[in-house]
């Protein structure tokens, strides 16, 4: 048997799971087996894998306070536009839901009600699209009131958990990470190191200008405000009002955390 696994992974490339049921379904028959590999798609996608995959797309599943969102990547945008790379993307982001996970190695290994894994499904996709297709991105989110968006052409993707608040400001949210990509949820989790660091940059630079030393604090202070006010999902002004920031919009609801994919970023 092992003989066998080593024989065919050699020879078609496959990983060793694949050759493995591939063997045991066709009754360790190695011809069979082959034929099975190729049926799968496997043997194709494997001489695809080096190829680079840079388009794709992001979809989501909201069911009641859970949510999932994947990220499948492919080499062209035509093959995002496939019918069948569609329907591929929408049942691993349903089954990324019943997985219940963010570690994209954990759901590769996932069984889908095929009786398939989702990197064997990947890979036999793959295979009968004919481009290499790359499971990227996963994330599970479990709250208060979660809500998705997706953006109109399916390159970027949200999921927002939000605490205290309605369906609608959780959607207004989604929507407005999409469009002005927050990094932060709060200023904690930003580098203080780094804060430090841009803070001397700008002094310096202030100094140089021939700021007066004592207004070249508050110049500075400003510009790290600034910063915040750029990164920092609850200080960004809020997308469909610019006259409020998001924080002020979403009144006493707190945002429990944002997950953003986006293809290529």
């Amino acid at each position: 048997m092992l003989e066998s696994i080593k024989k065919l992974r050699e020879l078609t490339g496959a990983g060793m799971m694949d050759v493995k049921k591939a063997l045991a379904d066709a009754g360790n028959d190695e011809e069979k087996a082959v034929a099975l590999l190729r049926e799968r798609g496997i043997v194709k996608a494997a001489k695809k894998a080096d190829r680079e995959a840079k388009e794709g797309l992001v979809r989501f599943v909201v069911d009641g306070n859970k949510a999932a969102i994947v990220e499948v990547n492919s080499e062209t945008d035509f093959v995002a536009r496939n019918s069948d790379f569609q329907a591929l993307v929408a049942e691993l982001a349903q089954a990324a839901l019943s997985a219940g996970t963010s570690d994209v190695e954990e759901f590769r290994s996932f069984t889908l009600p095929s009786g398939e894994t989702v990197a064997t499904t990947v890979a036999a996709a793959a295979g009968k699209i004919g481009e290499n297709l790359v499971l990227n991105r996963v994330a599970f989110v479990e709250g208060s009131t979660v809500a998705g968006y997706v953006h109109s052409n399916g390159k970027i993707g949200v999921l927002v958990d939000l605490e205290g608040g309605t369906d609608a400001q959780a959607k207004d949210v989604a929507l407005h990470v999409a469009a002005e990509r927050p990094q932060f949820l709060s200023r904690d989790e930003v580098n203080s190191s780094d804060i430090e660091k841009e803070r001397e940059i700008l002094t310096n630079k202030a100094l140089n200008e021939g700021k007066p030393q004592q207004i070249v604090e508050k110049i500075v202070e400003g510009q790290i405000g600034k910063f915040y006010s750029e990164k920092v999902l609850p200080e960004q002004n809020f997308v469909k009002d610019n006259s409020v920031t998001v924080a002020k919009y979403l009144g006493g609801a707190t945002i429990k955390r944002f997950v953003r994919f986006e293809i290529g970023a």
